[in-house]
């Protein structure tokens, strides 16, 4: 680790993610791109643990253990991978879960596949809301931390994907693997890193934009928003940013306009929905190169990527690193969508 790298003053953290995880070349695709284009494995930091999620996990999880917390609060929507690793993790440390999940209809819950069937396995409770009621999740949140009170629990809230303050510290832990990573690549820093990903509540993004900054690491953070729009995960991504500065005294400059880029208008049909070119894109990455990606957050960056680099090859510079978040799970639910598509 540099001499940088250690005096970054770093919360407690517990940890649950294996770790680091490898940077891989996406050979076949670089050729059919024209740029060098690697992948960050963040899929691998385990397999009931699969994802970004656990990284901000062993920050946000290390404080409930503090509190003496004996359960905690989460949410997401049906197939949530956040939810999931919360689920997951909160068992790992022997604590119980309570998830709130979005759907349509909560008197006829989603089928018991991918995430979902994990969440129960790791004996979450599960309290089903409508789209609506989500927007006022955290009114939802201290109902349910209240219920919790009054029957001798000791909740602790988590905001979805953890995006906080405090969960940002999990990618500012990676941009420091980043760092280590990009030295070792074939023209290592000589040449300028574009690090393109998902973006789908902000904490992955803000805490890519401090890690660069703390780090003096030489590389453009890209998000693509897979809902909303860039305009919301400006104002996100920021809050979380000057949060996090405020907080714990970082030594760091930061502008919202100069800072956050988000790469707009590959939302599609909307979260979690997925139209037949993205998925064909899907299919083409795991036959070509062995990788799967969700149809949810990566599926939707990856098409996005693609999409621009074909417009001009060279509009995210020649070294391109794409960060899988995980979310191998979700592909099981989209079985139905997938079928016809295969040859």
């Amino acid at each position: 680790m540099t001499t940088k790298a250690a005096n970054i003053p770093y919360p407690p953290r517990v940890p649950l993610a294996r770790l680091p995880t490898p940077l891989e070349p996406l050979t076949r695709m670089s050729s059919k791109l024209g740029v060098d284009l690697y992948v960050k494995r963040d899929d691998l930091t385990g397999v009931e643990l699969t994802g970004n999620k656990v990284r901000k996990l062993e920050f946000v999880l290390a404080e409930a253990l503090n509190q003496k917390a004996d359960i905690v609060l989460t949410c997401g929507g049906a197939q949530s991978n956040h939810s999931r690793a919360t689920a997951v993790a909160a068992a790992r440390l022997g604590m119980r879960s309570r998830l709130i999940l979005r759907t349509p209809d909560p008197f006829n819950s989603p089928a018991l596949e991918g995430n979902l069937l994990l969440d129960r396995l790791a004996g979450s409770d599960i309290v089903w809301i409508t789209p609506e009621q989500y927007k006022r999740r955290d009114e939802v949140f201290v109902r349910e931390a209240d219920r919790l009170r009054r029957a001798g629990s000791k909740p602790y809230v988590i905001p979805e994907g953890a995006s906080n303050a405090l969960g940002a510290w999990g990618y500012i832990h990676a941009a420091a693997e980043l760092k280590e990573d990009i030295k070792k690549l074939p023209r290592g820093t000589s040449r300028r890193t574009t690090i393109i990903h998902a973006t789908g509540s902000g904490g992955t993004t803000a805490g890519l934009i401090l890690g660069a900054k703390l780090l003096g690491l030489n590389a453009k953070i890209i998000g693509i928003n897979v809902c909303e729009d860039r305009a919301h995960f400006v104002r996100a991504i920021g809050e979380i940013c000057e949060d996090c500065i405020s907080r714990y005294g970082l030594n760091v400059p930061f502008s919202r306009d100069s800072d956050i880029e988000i790469v707009d208008g590959y939302v599609g049909l909307g979260y979690a929905q997925s139209r037949p070119e993205e998925l064909s894109l899907l299919i083409e990455l795991a036959s070509t190169e062995g990788l799967f990606i969700d149809p949810v957050y990566t599926g939707k960056a990856f098409f996005g990527m693609v999409q621009e680099l074909r417009r001009d090859a060279r509009v995210f510079g020649e070294q391109i690193i794409f960060l899988h978040t995980g979310g191998i799970f979700g592909l099981f639910p989209k079985a139905n969508e997938l079928a016809p598509l295969l040859r």
